[in-house]
């Protein structure tokens, strides 16, 4: 029987409640279409295009609220009023009740030839600081995570708009149609549940994250069902092209169907994706020393999967923490940012990692010949609060530090300033919609004419603030 009469005498709902299981690209997808994992192929940013050399993005996420005061803004004046609220820090808002003010327990030191001062807790981030541009003066407008978190991935508070990752990789497309736009990796089941920070929201959902639990290296473990172990390259196709033939017949008699256009094209994208991410998604091809250098752990193994993703021409890569709980990790340090208590204890065992990984990335990219072309984001949804609550810090949304490296953006520069306590951006201020508006320009975006038309007005990432933040632009 040919395949056309096949497709007339079985409905597409008929031929699939036959199927008997086992087909490991129907696997696939189930996990792709309930993560949101689906891959462009084409961008679709008509705007002007603004010179630029940023073609990736890596976005290293630092979930809870890493403290600019213990890592890239010494405040010496918190030592001299340790322990009080002089009138200048009567009227701190935070979140809970705070104590006075405490100064940072780490030693800062100048690096390199721009002199940027950097804790002692980051030392492989301080030997690339030249590489690197700190902002100072980042602020938001919310003390809560989960607003916060939704601000700084999708320019809202609410949790059902599209986020970057999506836009950019539904303004921008792949650069490589056999793996997805925009990619998340983030190590255990707590982190890869939600999946708000990367969800496609009103935008097609093929331009959505595909997470990956990269707890475990290998490939076959970081995607569920990726390989088909009962039919050959060949015989997937055929029986593919049948099922596609039959949902596009189901197109045609009933009209439009963003949802099964979007498991039509999720289904070529599962096909593609179970032989490409054999070999590049396996850090265990990489020389050991090159393992070594990032650090042979989740974070390591993600930064160092990150980099090979901007090599196979990935456009948006998400790398998350561990895990997004307050539970004790190794040696009993959270995972998470959010320091309410021993925020000594907690960074010397959690920041190693961290920094290694991410002063690691940075040189990996830049002796490849990748730094230019790959702007590299790190910060969290907030900072963290001069004064102390207990042995650790409050949220602080007013003034924090992000940085970034690489993509076009002027290295070895600090960028704005917060007051004397740390706790207030008070020059050259930057908001999360002028941070958005500056990482599209980087790529060649307006950030006012990236838009969707949806619920019968046009939105953009932006919404309708933003001002690109050019003097951080080489």
């Amino acid at each position: 029987m040919t395949k056309e009469l096949l497709a007339k005498e079985m409905s597409r709902r008929s031929w699939v409640q036959s199927l008997c299981g086992g087909f490991g690209s129907i696997g696939l997808l189930g996990m792709l279409g309930q993560e949101q994992a689906r891959a462009a192929t084409l961008g679709h940013y008509v705007g002007p295009r603004y010179p630029t050399k940023a073609k990736h993005v890596i976005f290293l996420f630092l979930s809870g609220g890493p403290s600019q005061i213990d890592m890239f803004d010494p405040k010496p004046t918190i030592a001299k009023y340790a322990g009080q609220r002089p009138d200048a820090v009567s009227n701190f808002r935070t979140e809970r009740q705070t104590g006075g003010l405490m100064p940072s327990p780490f030693k800062f030191q100048k690096h390199g030839q721009s002199g940027t001062e950097v804790s002692e807790l980051l030392p492989e981030i301080a030997s690339v600081i030249d590489d690197v541009c700190v902002i100072r003066s980042m602020y938001t407008f919310n003390p809560a995570h989960t607003p916060s978190k939704n601000l700084i991935h999708s320019g809202v508070i609410l949790a059902n708009r599209p986020t970057m990752g999506a836009w950019i990789s539904y303004g921008l497309g792949t650069e490589n149609q056999n793996l997805p736009g925009f990619v998340v990796l983030s190590a255990g089941q707590d982190s890869m549940l939600g999946g708000a920070l990367w969800r496609s929201g009103f935008l097609p959902s093929e331009y959505g994250g595909v997470a990956l639990d990269h707890s475990d290296p290998e490939p076959d473990k970081m995607i569920r069902y990726l390989r088909n172990k009962q039919l050959d390259k060949e015989s997937q196709r055929r029986q593919l092209d049948l099922i596609q033939s039959l949902n596009r017949q189901d197109l045609d008699s009933f009209g439009p169907d963003a949802f099964l256009d979007g498991r039509i094209k999720a289904m070529e994208s599962a096909y593609r994706l179970q032989f490409e991410a054999q070999e590049v998604f396996d850090v265990r091809k990489e020389p050991q020393s090159i393992r070594e250098e990032y650090g042979d752990n989740n974070y390591g193994n993600s930064c160092l999967l990150a980099r090979r993703l901007v090599e196979n021409g990935v456009r948006y890569i998400h790398v998350y923490p561990d895990s997004d709980n307050k539970l004790a990790g190794k040696n009993g340090v959270p995972s998470s940012w959010d320091d309410h208590r021993e925020i000594n204890k907690n960074y010397r065992g959690r920041c190693p990692e961290m920094d290694r990984a991410a002063g690691t990335l940075i040189r990996d990219l830049k002796r490849r010949g990748l730094l230019d072309e790959t702007l590299v984001v790190w910060g969290g949804e907030f900072g963290r609060t001069p004064v102390s609550e207990g042995d650790g810090r409050d949220h602080d949304p007013y003034g924090y530090t992000m940085w970034m490296a690489g993509g076009g953006v002027k290295p070895g520069i600090v960028y704005g300033a917060t007051d004397e306590f740390g706790f207030k951006a008070v020059e050259n201020r930057v908001s999360i919609h002028d941070l958005h508006a500056t990482i599209l320009y980087l790529l060649g975006v307006d950030h006012q004419k990236l838009t969707y038309r949806y619920a019968g007005r046009d939105f953009r990432l932006t919404d309708v603030f933003g001002e690109v933040v050019k003097d951080i632009i080489a």
